[in-house]
């Protein structure tokens, strides 16, 4: 044992000795000890091999710590890049984001890359080597280094130091920007049919096994060098999304919406899928003209941008010292006629009109104005409910979704407005009332002008005559979903693409990706991760749970994590649940799926709300790998 205190300190001087006698060249300082068979790497050199349980017929790998991993990123292009597979996934994902100079790391993860179970595992891997060839983008640089810094500054994200080193000619430098910056157009059609996509929520559900463990090594799960990995946004809440420091963190996550969309991972409208092909068209444009044009604007661009955070952060912060008493306590009110009624019940067939009061958290409807001060006819306390809006701008449809929370599921309620700002003003109101917000939050207005602003872009052109002719460079197949390829002809979707151009033409390019992201991020089922639980689904968001029934697609009942007390896992059954302040807890077998997993995701979206709240930039990477791994 007194030999053995030194067996792993002594492999140091040993591949010294080694590399002064064969190679006096090679660096061994990268290397470490594999055990194989546990999964396990040797890196506390001042621990015996005894104190590891080796016993004398192990089979131990001297192997460098950093190898070369193929990512795929959100814009589905790959890069080499050198990864340390005896870190953590977390910290490993830390140090590809700053290598790529993307913030807030804690908001990605890696995912292995979906099969096709109708594809032969020889084809498939044919045609990955065959997409490598074609991009023509894939590089080995030399990206680790031990004195490697973060190109962006923690407190404010300023640039620290120039990117070359790691990309090239100083792609991030003004007038040549980085290729991972630039959004560049779908070249063709058939990458959108090599494609997976998932027929089904089930299959939506099996993809979301593939989420690496964060709390473990790559190396533990099985993670081969040169393997592909997918590099994609985890969580669905990007915390201080600036266009000013983030031109790769916006356009990375504008390619995941995008693809998300082209892919129908992501229900959308047919109105809403003109509008962002319309956007998408812009965006090409615009990424593919002269970079010295956009150079020049770009500083006005993000003076405005800034100009619009301050006043937020201003009106956020309680900077208008006009206000008084009054207005600070008193809670504004809804008042109007709205239709109400409830589908598939013997109740309400119909719409009926009720005079709709919206006060706090509860809509009060009652049988005329005249009665308002009496007993309402219908009572909904929308704490917790679920909001999904079902609007057709051109039908002058403006429907309001509510399931609303009670004891043995959700209640079904329906209201229709009459104009786009009264469905504004009683959309956002419901938004807010299911988090347990009034309209009193500062959040309001803004939320009432997101959401006429995306209802505009989706407006119809009035005027045909200044439509812009149809021309070669416009390609529907590349811009909308199989599902509306298949329902019209390529020149009926060329020209309502034009026709929803005319809304967005005025826009920066910068302005057009963030637009997009805020019209993906309005979708209903936009941040929603499924997971199979027996006969059903569990969506994890944000901010709360859903059981969803996976042929109808409907929630079945909601939880809020605000109102969430503890959770716990049993690791042995693989049981997921969950307390509740007010209600019955929630308990789930995960089935197909690693339960960590999902554990990892209710703690990841825990710290993430917290972090938010405190408007806190600085990671405590400690905290949120305790509340990941289980330990919290």
């Amino acid at each position: 044992r007194e030999t053995n205190r030194f067996w792993v300190q002594g492999l140091h001087l040993q591949r010294l000795q080694l590399a002064s006698g064969t190679n006096a060249k090679k660096d061994w300082s990268d290397h470490a000890l594999w055990w194989e068979k546990k999964k396990t790497w040797l890196l506390k050199t001042h621990w015996t091999l005894d104190k590891y349980g080796i016993q004398a017929d192990a089979r131990l790998l001297f192997t460098p710590q950093h190898k070369l991993l193929r990512l795929q990123l959100p814009n589905m292009k790959h890069m080499k890049v050198k990864v340390n597979f005896s870190d953590r996934v977390f910290k490993a994902v830390s140090d590809i984001c700053k290598t790529f100079n993307i913030r807030h790391p804690e908001e990605l993860s890696l995912l292995r890359k979906p099969r096709d179970p109708k594809k032969k595992k020889k084809k498939l891997e044919e045609c990955e080597e065959e997409a490598l060839e074609l991009e023509g983008i894939y590089s080995s640089p030399g990206l680790y280094s031990k004195t490697m810094t973060p190109t962006y500054d923690s407190r404010d994200g300023s640039p620290l130091s120039p990117t070359s080193a790691w990309f090239g000619d100083s792609p991030l430098s003004e007038g040549n920007p980085s290729i991972l910056a630039v959004s560049q157009p779908i070249s063709s059609p058939d990458i959108l049919v090599k494609l997976y996509k998932p027929p089904s929520l089930l299959d939506k559900a099996k993809i979301n096994q593939g989420w690496l463990d964060s709390s473990r090594s790559l190396m533990e799960q099985d993670v081969k060098e040169n393997e592909v990995l997918l590099l994609r946004f985890k969580y669905h809440s990007f915390f201080d999304l600036n266009p000013k420091y983030d031109a790769i963190r916006v356009n990375q996550l504008y390619e995941q919406a995008k693809w998300a969309i082209l892919l129908e991972e992501i229900e959308c409208t047919e109105e809403e899928m003109m509008m962002f092909a319309a956007l998408q068209y812009h965006i090409n444009k615009l990424s593919i003209m002269s970079s010295d044009n956009h150079m020049k604007n770009s500083e006005n661009e993000v003076d405005e941008v800034d100009a619009a955070l301050s006043d937020l952060e201003i009106t956020l912060e309680g900077g208008k010292t006009s206000n008084t008493l009054g207005d600070i306590t008193s809670i504004p009110e809804l008042a109007d006629y709205v239709k109400v009624f409830k589908p598939k019940k013997l109740t309400l067939k119909g719409p009926k009109q009720y005079w709709c009061t919206f006060k706090d958290i509860t809509i009060s409807c009652y049988k005329s104005r005249e009665e308002a001060h009496g007993i309402p006819a219908h009572q909904m306390n929308l704490r917790g409910c679920e909001v999904t809006p079902d609007v057709n701008i051109s039908g002058q449809k403006f429907n309001i979704k509510l399931l609303i929370p009670v004891a043995d599921g959700m209640n079904e309620i329906w209201m229709r407005c009459d104009t786009e700002k009264q469905y504004a003003q009683w959309m956002a109101a419901c938004r807010l009332a299911s988090k347990g917000k009034t309209m009193a939050d500062s959040s309001y207005n803004l939320e009432v002008q997101n959401i006429l602003s995306f209802l505009k872009m989706q407006h119809m052109n009035p005027d045909p005559q200044i439509i812009e002719p149809i021309t070669t460079d416009i390609n529907p197949e590349c811009l909308v979903s199989p599902r509306y390829l298949k329902k019209y002809k390529n020149k009926q979707i060329s020209a309502r693409i034009l026709e929803a151009h005319q809304n967005v033409a005025q826009m920066s390019l910068i302005e057009a990706k963030m637009r997009f992201i805020q019209a993906w991020q309005s979708l209903p089922e936009f941040g929603i991760t499924h997971f199979l639980a027996k006969e059903e689904l569990i969506g994890i968001t944000y901010n709360r749970l859903i059981r969803i029934d996976a042929s109808t697609r409907d929630a079945i009942k909601t939880w809020r994590f605000s109102n969430m007390k503890q959770w716990n896992v049993n690791w042995e059954i693989k049981m997921v649940t969950v307390e509740f302040a007010d209600e019955p807890s929630l308990s789930f077998i995960c089935a197909e799926v690693d339960c960590k997993v999902v554990h990892e995701f209710i703690g990841g979206y825990i710290f993430l709300s917290t972090r938010a709240k405190d408007q806190n930039e600085s990671l405590d990477e400690e905290m949120f790998y305790k509340l990941t791994s289980g330990w919290v």
